[in-house]
């Protein structure tokens, strides 16, 4: 069985991030290089990472904290640095390597991220996702609150929140 462990990215990750960026999403939903090293160095404490036995990022999840319940394109692109007054944690990114996907990495992904959320007083974790992945998220907790304002690759994105 792989030991899988969890930490927080840097900057000498990157490329395992792109690759998993990369071949998770379709080309016109990837985010950039320069929007992934931008959010390793604002919100370091934002970004989580699984790491295999050897080391290599095998899983990604990143996102700011806002006020704003709702992710916004925007945020795709740029991000700020988190505040303590800020009432949500988004997610912008949540990826596994294909080689690594069904063992549960992902949730427990989710499950760092939520933690960290609720030790700050996070009143909730928001994302978007298409319609097919509804299901997941809801076996985690999340709650659809409708289609979305994102206009991200033309797809249509729908709320997704997870009360804490």
């Amino acid at each position: 069985m792989t030991k899988i462990t969890y930490d927080k990215a840097k900057i000498t990750d990157i490329d395992d991030v792109m690759h998993i960026e990369e071949t998770s999403f379709p080309a016109d939903e990837v985010l950039s290089r320069a929007s992934m090293l931008e959010r390793i160095q604002v919100i370091p404490e934002r970004f989580f990472v699984a790491r295999n036995e050897e080391g290599r990022v095998v899983g990604i999840l990143v996102g700011p904290t806002s006020d704003k319940c709702y992710l916004t394109d925007d945020m795709f692109e740029k991000t700020e640095a988190s505040l303590p007054t800020d009432r949500f944690q988004i997610i912008v990114s949540l990826a596994v390597d294909s080689e690594y996907q069904g063992l549960g990495i992902a949730t427990s992904l989710l499950d760092v991220m939520k933690e960290a959320a609720a030790e700050e007083s996070r009143q909730g974790i928001s994302l978007t996702c298409v319609e097919n992945l509804i299901p997941y998220y809801e076996r985690y907790g999340f709650v659809s609150k409708g289609i979305s304002d994102s206009q991200l690759a033309g797809e249509t994105w729908y709320n997704m929140v997870l009360p804490l």
